[in-house]
């Protein structure tokens, strides 16, 4: 039985955002986007998701009681 883990309850949503995503979402930032947390590619949920190379931005929304939705990124590394 195999099991897919980006439909567990447990586990947000992971999205490969394109660049144009990137350029629009991180315009305003104070920071460069390539020092953002760091996802590793051997990540089981990583493994998962299409077209994720290094260097891949991460969308990782969770759903939240207080907040809703509560938004992170990650940059996959090797």
């Amino acid at each position: 039985m195999k099991i897919d883990i980006q439909n567990h309850m447990l586990v947000p949503e992971h999205e490969v955002m394109t660049e144009d995503e990137i350029i629009k979402e991180f315009a305003d930032v104070d920071y460069d986007y390539r020092n953002l947390p760091k996802i590793r590619s051997d990540d089981p949920v990583v493994k998962t998701l299409d077209g994720v190379q290094p260097g891949s931005v991460l969308r990782i929304t969770r759903k939240s009681e207080t907040a809703g939705e509560f938004i992170t990124y990650r940059i996959v590394e090797d």
